[in-house]
């Protein structure tokens, strides 16, 4: 095998980080929203549609995207991505009318990061041993949690330039162009390609149990693990995209300041951080270990944000709750391809990831009523620690299929 095939998965995870950065636009949202003028007669909740729309359609895409990259490879699906992300904004640009946002921010952009988003990950793991599965995968997602820290800036200088609907279209032209030549980076190893194991150190062993086989999407959902795992996945990401999508007042409200642009950069720091962090800690300790302590930490941070009224401790405490949401989004994609093998990989973890769509919509809009009703945000922060020691309690019951049949077989013969 020559050094060229060997090393060329390092360009392609490389690819998929960059797309993943660029797919990131989804959170110049905050900027494009609080920047339209009054005259177009938005209120706060037509505001917020066009975002809520994106996001629950990059989730369902994700199934379908992911279906797509196993069967006719990722450049395509990628591609055809950064094509849709780049239309939806453009459309979007052409008018002030809230229809043609939902339409092109929404629902095109919205698929085409799903489509993007779905075509990153599976090649770029593909070509590297399972022992460096959570290590890659990290790698990987951390462009999509890092992307606030540039684009969210950049928006706020393009729109006090040009105004929203130019700047808009600047987005969109941009990141379809590197979305684009990105994605023809990327592709799956040549058929008969293993790639070569890690050595362990000595006494060492690989803490990954792999089920052994390549589950279909229909048979990974009649295995107890899927539901453990989605429900778990549900908990991680609806906790932290609670408190992501309202930091900004959360902060305010707390310790009254109005800097709380500054912490929604540093918690996507923090974000990017957990992706890479909890990824290889996964591949050295195991991912269900990895998520107790994840849930564990994310849980104290939950049942003491509400206690936090001086700004330095919320800039703590917004880095270490974007951190535990990172970590999910390469926990489990990392314990999908574990579980469930890789052949299938972009379809199953595209079923995993409606999970983050649900807790993403459930929790935050909880929260919302919640304020509405009370004034605070002190019990969506109770019930979101609650949840957090729920999926931390199933990681204990949590195994890959293979080792789970082992251990029946054990009792039996026992």
């Amino acid at each position: 095998m020559s050094d060229k095939i060997k090393n060329y998965g390092w360009t392609v995870a490389l690819a998929g980080t960059g797309i993943n950065l660029a797919l990131g636009v989804l959170y110049t949202w905050s900027v494009i929203s609080k920047a339209i003028p009054a005259e177009w007669g938005w209120n706060e909740a037509q505001r917020a549609l066009p975002y809520s729309v994106a996001c629950i359609v990059f989730a369902l895409v994700m199934v379908a995207a992911g279906r797509m990259q196993d069967k006719i490879g990722p450049r395509i699906v990628a591609t055809l991505g950064g094509i849709l992300t780049g239309l939806g904004f453009v459309i979007a640009s052409a008018s002030t009318s809230l229809v043609l946002f939902v339409i092109g921010f929404g629902i095109l952009s919205g698929a085409g990061i799903g489509f993007g988003y779905a075509s990153a990950t599976p090649p770029a793991v593909k070509w590297f041993p399972s022992q460096r599965t959570g290590l890659i995968a990290g790698i990987v997602v951390a462009g999509f949690g890092l992307a606030s820290v540039y684009a969210a800036p950049l928006a706020r200088y393009l729109i006090g330039l040009y105004g929203v609907q130019t700047a808009m279209r600047i987005f969109g032209v941009g990141f379809l162009v590197v979305v684009v030549v990105l994605s023809q980076i990327l592709r799956n190893p040549p058929q008969g390609y293993k790639p070569i194991a890690v050595a362990q150190a000595k006494g060492g062993q690989n803490p990954g149990i792999h089920s052994g086989r390549d589950y279909h999407w229909l048979d990974m959902m009649r295995t107890p693990q899927f539901y453990l795992l989605w429900f778990m996945f549900a908990c991680g990401s609806g906790a932290g995209l609670m408190i992501i999508g309202k930091l900004a007042k959360i902060v305010e409200l707390q310790s009254g300041s109005k800097a709380g642009f500054i912490l929604v950069a540093l918690l996507a720091i923090g974000n990017a951080g957990g992706r890479v962090i909890a990824g290889v800690l996964s591949d050295k300790i195991g991912r269900t270990t990895t998520m107790l302590i994840v849930f564990c930490a994310q849980a104290v941070l939950m049942f003491t944000l509400r206690l936090q009224t001086y700004l330095g401790l919320l800039v703590v405490y917004s880095m270490l709750i974007g951190f535990n949401y990172g970590a999910c989004l390469s926990l489990f994609p990392s314990t999908t391809k574990d579980y469930f093998g890789i052949k299938n990989f972009g379809l199953n973890y595209g079923l995993v990831f409606t999970a983050w769509g649900v807790g993403g919509l459930v929790l935050p809009i909880l929260s919302g009523r919640i304020f509405d009703a009370t004034g605070s945000f002190n019990p969506a922060y109770l019930i979101a620690g609650f949840i957090m020691i729920a999926a931390a309690g199933l990681t204990f019951v949590t195994k890959a299929p293979k080792e789970e049949a082992v251990v029946r077989e054990l009792k039996a013969a026992a």
